[in-house]
């Protein structure tokens, strides 16, 4: 996938607030709008998003929400601008998606994909997401743009593993065979989004923020172009049990086949049925896990130009 960032950098349009914190070197974290305007229900997805938003501040880090409107990128939407997303006139915006929304002026909601890219063409270095995309079950071919954007995108992903409803062994193996380190923040698996582990091990384990920059400061010097993911497991009074996730998710894949649902539907679809199956828990997870990570992001970016910081005054 070849990139002219500086080309993608004609179409951003960045906040005053994320614009400042730039030019001052503040730290910055990255937010993904898909999980207003599709991944959770109303409500819940505005008030999750300003929750998020919060837990950034609260770590002392600036946040920047990251969308598409009328074909232009923002890099740090304002309060009219997050209830814009809340539509269903907004399209889910991945890589190969970019040429029509931006053409016809369309409103678009930024996945891991692209935000992971808006984000690092900005100067932005930490984003913080619920679960990244991967490889979907019974489907080897069917891998997620998230994953090859991951693999040439030098930015630090804080993410609760991969969505459940994947083929978290297959997506796990394609990280591992195309360079992305998965490093486990207070844990030594690789987490299965609602319950904190998968039975799959991760490539390091990290305790606290420093350790986490660490890690992102080296990639960074050593000249390597693949994001680091830093899993954090849900927290631990909203996880469920993985055999009940299991169970749930069999029922939502058969109706999902039964009902001939296709494509980017799909996934949507499946975290609602499981939402619904799981009499709201699977909801209250997401949330936890969403505002965490986000919480987790603002330490690691505070942490990581303290570390850049100190290295300028050697």
């Amino acid at each position: 996938m070849i990139r002219n960032l500086d080309a993608i950098r004609e179409f951003i349009d960045v906040s005053d607030e994320v614009s400042s914190a730039l030019d001052e070197g503040k730290p910055i974290v990255a937010l993904e709008s898909t999980v207003i305007s599709h991944g959770l229900p109303s409500p819940d997805n505005l008030l999750t998003a300003r929750s998020m938003i919060e837990a950034v501040r609260y770590s002392s880090a600036v946040p920047a929400l990251i969308a598409v409107f009328n074909g232009r990128i923002k890099v740090g939407v304002d309060s009219e601008e997050l209830e814009r997303l809340n539509s269903t006139a907004v399209r889910k915006l991945s890589v190969r998606d970019l040429p029509c929304v931006v053409s016809s002026k369309l409103d678009g909601a930024t996945t891991v994909a692209t935000t992971s890219l808006f984000a690092y063409a900005a100067g932005i270095d930490v984003f913080a997401t619920g679960g990244i995309g991967g490889i979907h079950k019974g489907g080897p071919n069917d891998v997620s743009a998230d994953l090859p954007v991951l693999a040439e995108t030098p930015i630090s992903v804080v993410c609760s593993g991969a969505k459940a409803i994947l083929d978290l062994p297959a997506t796990r193996e394609w990280l591992e065979t195309h360079g992305v380190p998965v490093v486990g923040y207070g844990c030594n698996e690789f987490p299965a989004f609602y319950s904190a582990g998968s039975g799959l091990d991760v490539d390091d384990v990290v305790s606290v923020p420093e350790e986490a920059a660490r890690i992102a400061a080296a990639r960074d010097s050593l000249g390597l172009r693949q994001a680091v993911l830093f899993a954090v497991p849900v927290p631990n009074a909203e996880e469920i049990n993985e055999a009940d996730v299991s169970g749930w998710l069999k029922v939502a894949h058969r109706e999902c086949e039964d009902l001939g649902i296709t494509g980017r539907k799909v996934t949507p679809f499946l975290l609602s049925r499981v939402s619904e199956l799981s009499e709201g828990r699977a909801l209250k997870a997401n949330i936890a896990l969403l505002v965490n990570n986000a919480r987790v992001a603002g330490k690691i970016s505070v942490a990581l130009k303290a570390a850049t910081l100190s290295a300028d005054s050697v």
